[in-house]
Protein backbone atom coordinates (compact mmCIF):
# COMPACT_ATOMS: atom_id res chain seq x y z
CA UNK A 1 0.00 0.00 0.00
CA UNK A 2 1.37 3.39 -0.95
CA UNK A 3 1.31 6.44 1.29
CA UNK A 4 1.50 10.03 0.18
CA UNK A 5 4.17 12.31 1.64
CA UNK A 6 4.02 16.04 1.28
CA UNK A 7 6.98 18.33 1.78
CA UNK A 8 7.14 22.07 1.25
CA UNK A 9 10.24 23.48 -0.42
CA UNK A 10 11.13 26.99 -1.39
CA UNK A 11 11.44 27.74 -5.10
CA UNK A 12 15.23 27.63 -5.13
CA UNK A 13 15.37 24.21 -3.43
CA UNK A 14 12.73 22.82 -5.77
CA UNK A 15 14.50 24.12 -8.89
CA UNK A 16 17.76 22.54 -7.72
CA UNK A 17 16.04 19.18 -7.14
CA UNK A 18 14.38 19.45 -10.57
CA UNK A 19 17.78 20.14 -12.14
CA UNK A 20 19.48 17.21 -10.42
CA UNK A 21 16.60 14.82 -11.11
CA UNK A 22 16.45 15.90 -14.76
CA UNK A 23 20.18 15.33 -15.09
CA UNK A 24 19.59 11.72 -14.05
CA UNK A 25 16.52 11.41 -16.32
CA UNK A 26 14.26 10.94 -13.27
CA UNK A 27 11.07 12.60 -12.19
CA UNK A 28 11.31 14.70 -9.06
CA UNK A 29 9.15 12.15 -7.22
CA UNK A 30 11.42 9.24 -8.18
CA UNK A 31 14.55 11.21 -7.29
CA UNK A 32 13.09 12.03 -3.86
CA UNK A 33 12.14 8.36 -3.28
CA UNK A 34 15.67 7.25 -4.15
CA UNK A 35 17.21 9.95 -1.94
CA UNK A 36 15.02 8.90 1.00
CA UNK A 37 15.91 5.22 0.48
CA UNK A 38 19.63 6.07 0.37
CA UNK A 39 19.37 8.18 3.54
CA UNK A 40 17.51 5.38 5.33
CA UNK A 41 20.13 2.85 4.24
CA UNK A 42 22.99 5.07 5.44
CA UNK A 43 21.27 5.57 8.79
CA UNK A 44 20.81 1.83 9.20
CA UNK A 45 24.47 1.17 8.43
CA UNK A 46 25.57 3.97 10.77
CA UNK A 47 23.44 2.62 13.61
CA UNK A 48 25.22 -0.74 13.39
CA UNK A 49 28.36 1.02 14.48
CA UNK A 50 31.95 0.62 13.50
CA UNK A 51 32.37 -2.64 15.43
CA UNK A 52 30.53 -4.63 12.77
CA UNK A 53 32.59 -3.07 9.99
CA UNK A 54 35.79 -3.66 11.91
CA UNK A 55 34.79 -7.30 12.48
CA UNK A 56 34.29 -7.80 8.75
CA UNK A 57 37.69 -6.28 7.98
CA UNK A 58 39.38 -8.43 10.62
CA UNK A 59 37.73 -11.57 9.26
CA UNK A 60 38.85 -10.74 5.72
CA UNK A 61 42.40 -9.95 6.87
CA UNK A 62 42.68 -13.28 8.68
CA UNK A 63 42.61 -15.22 5.41
CA UNK A 64 45.88 -16.23 3.82
CA UNK A 65 45.89 -15.79 0.07
CA UNK A 66 48.78 -16.98 -2.07
CA UNK A 67 50.71 -14.08 -3.49
CA UNK A 68 54.14 -13.77 -4.93
CA UNK A 69 56.45 -10.86 -5.12
CA UNK A 70 55.58 -7.96 -7.38
CA UNK A 71 58.10 -9.23 -9.93
CA UNK A 72 56.57 -12.74 -9.91
CA UNK A 73 53.06 -11.37 -10.38
CA UNK A 74 54.11 -9.06 -13.22
CA UNK A 75 55.87 -11.96 -14.93
CA UNK A 76 52.76 -14.12 -14.56
CA UNK A 77 50.61 -11.38 -16.07
CA UNK A 78 52.89 -11.02 -19.06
Amino acid sequence: MSKRLQSLLDEEEFREIQRVAGGKHLTVAEWVRQALRAATCRRTLDSQGGSRKLGVIRAAASHAFPAGTVEEMLAAIE
